[in-house]
């Protein structure tokens, strides 16, 4: 059904979005988002993931690097690697030029996938794997899954096992091991650096999914992240990949139980490192109460004593364009970038200690 305009959408929102057929907000001001809650974790949900994880880190992965390019600091190449289910899949790895690393990032993407490395959220002396999803262009488009958002979300859905959303999770993990390799190959001690993950959207939810379980990471950022609270999300009208999801439960209310266990919010619950959130209070792809699930997940965490440590950031508006956007963007990447710099720090301390 084709949503119809709002009566009134709230300030600034009115201004930056008037054709909007969608209030941005859903109604939630800034307290009512704080005080999201994580849906309720399904039973067997960390068992599942963990027994994923410890399946994918017996996986050799097989890599294959072509040559390499200079960009920036960086020097870049197309490696392929094997994922999960065998799939082959492409990458980039981009390697600093000059130094040694000193941290290695796995920076995954949005549903639109990705068509070239980008690094503004990473510190020069990082290592980085760019990896691209299963189905996904531009790398990967027609490998494993549909490559359009609204079929990808789709796929696989009729298991939990075969869902294509917990699937392009552990391939994150495949990712992380094919970095390692490379790095291994330069030099042996490299092969155990500590990692970060970046993440956005798609991305994002992913990443929540995927980082609890896997101890090679010492901190992550999820920028407007997906698949958080599903309870909510398939009550709320969207523009993005939730609402193929929401008309499909909708005509296939079983498929309710394999998203229970593709929840980033409950993933998050699980964090272990300091994660910084980026969530929108506007966003008509990704509603912003799913986002501050995520949020609230890692707070969870963190008081639970997981050493999880939750640092939240909120803006303007989600995937779109408006007003003060690129001061706001080039304030989260230093912030990202920092948050590396800061995660790494502390992972080492008490080897330093010691």
């Amino acid at each position: 059904m084709t949503p119809t305009a709002p009566a009134g959408l709230p300030s600034p929102y009115d201004r930056w979005f008037p054709g909007s057929l969608i209030d941005g907000t859903y109604g939630y001001d800034r307290d009512a988002l704080l005080g999201v809650e994580p849906a309720a974790e399904p039973d067997g949900f960390a068992d599942l993931w963990r027994s994923w994880h410890a399946a994918a880190r017996d996986v050799a992965p097989a890599v294959v690097a072509g040559p390499a390019v200079r960009q920036g600091a960086h020097d870049v190449s197309v490696v392929t690697f094997t994922a999960d289910g065998g799939l082959r899949l492409r990458a980039w790895v981009a390697l600093p030029v000059g130094v040694e690393p000193r941290v290695g990032v796995v920076h995954s993407h949005g549903y639109g996938g990705r068509d070239a490395p980008s690094f503004e959220r990473v510190p020069r002396d990082a290592a980085v794997v760019f990896p691209v999803a299963r189905g996904l262009g531009t790398l990967n488009a027609g490998v494993g899954a549909p490559d359009t958002s609204a079929r990808h979300v789709l796929h696989g859905l009729g298991s939990v096992e075969t869902y294509t959303v917990g699937r392009s999770a552990v391939d994150l993990w495949h990712a992380a091991s094919a970095l390692l390799d490379v790095l291994a190959r330069r030099d042996a001690a490299l092969g155990s650096l500590p990692l970060y993950f970046v993440g956005t959207s798609f991305g994002g939810g992913i990443g929540a999914l995927a980082v609890p379980w896997d101890d090679r990471f010492v901190g992550a950022t999820l920028e407007v992240p997906t698949f958080g609270q599903h309870d909510l999300r398939l009550r709320m009208p969207c523009t993005g990949s939730g609402e193929a999801v929401r008309h499909h439960v909708a005509e296939h209310p079983e498929a309710r139980a394999v998203l229970a266990f593709h929840d980033a919010s409950v993933a998050a619950t699980h964090l272990r490192v300091p994660t910084r959130v980026e969530c929108a209070a506007w966003d008509v792809h990704v509603p912003p109460p799913g986002q501050f699930a995520v949020a609230a997940g890692v707070s969870r965490a963190s008081s639970a004593g997981s050493g999880a440590r939750l640092e939240l950031a909120v803006h303007s508006a989600g995937h779109a364009e408006y007003p003060g956007m690129a001061r706001e963007l080039a304030t989260a990447f230093a912030a990202t970038r920092a948050h590396i710099g800061a995660c790494v720090a502390a992972a080492a301390a008490p080897t330093s200690a010691g």
